[in-house]
């Protein structure tokens, strides 16, 4: 399986892509798209959307893997990052790939161990993970410690998709540990 990891931002936008063999990972490729701040909005998501067609038509991964927006102190911020995930989202959708997302905390937490990790430490990780000769920019580390996520999370997600929930009574299920109605 071939995976692209995608680190969204409106200034700068990570892309990493690995191959999966059962629990082998390799590297394939990894960048930043760096977006001209004196563009318009308009123009700078459209580099984003631009750029990552690109990258899926060069590397032709199967899937693709984003960290999902957090939550910032400032909401002019996440409302900016969203624009910029949404020019993403739509590069991978015009191209056909099913797009699976994380939150950082999920991320640190399958690439590190912990989900407080700093990003050297996620830096470090990735170069180990991948066998890297030099640690990748932070832009670029994090799109692949996205890719490496999934590579980690989908195996067992398919898994379990292939079980179903189990049934418990006549209309309810459990979710996460809990007993839900299905109505």
């Amino acid at each position: 399986m071939r995976i692209l990891g995608i680190d969204p931002g409106l200034r700068r936008t990570g892309f990493g892509v690995v191959d999966t063999d059962g629990t082998r990972l390799r590297y394939v490729a990894s960048g930043t798209i760096v977006v001209p701040a004196a563009d318009s909005l308009a123009q700078r998501l459209k580099v984003i959307l631009d750029n990552l067609r690109e990258v899926v038509r060069e590397t032709g991964p199967g899937v693709a893997a984003m960290e999902k927006v957090f939550l910032n102190t400032n909401p002019a911020s996440t409302l900016l990052l969203g624009q910029a995930r949404g020019a993403a989202l739509c590069a991978l959708a015009d191209t056909g790939l099913a797009v699976h997302e994380y939150t950082a905390l999920q991320i640190k937490k399958s690439v590190v161990g912990t989900g407080r990790a700093a990003k050297e430490q996620v830096q470090a990780m990735v170069r180990q993970l991948l066998a890297l000769d030099g640690s990748p920019a932070p832009d670029s580390a994090d799109a692949l410690a996205c890719a490496i996520c999934h590579a980690h999370v989908a195996p067992l997600a398919e898994r379990l998709a292939g079980l179903g929930a189990p049934q418990t009574q006549a209309g309810r299920r459990m979710r996460r540990g809990r007993l839900v109605s299905l109505t």
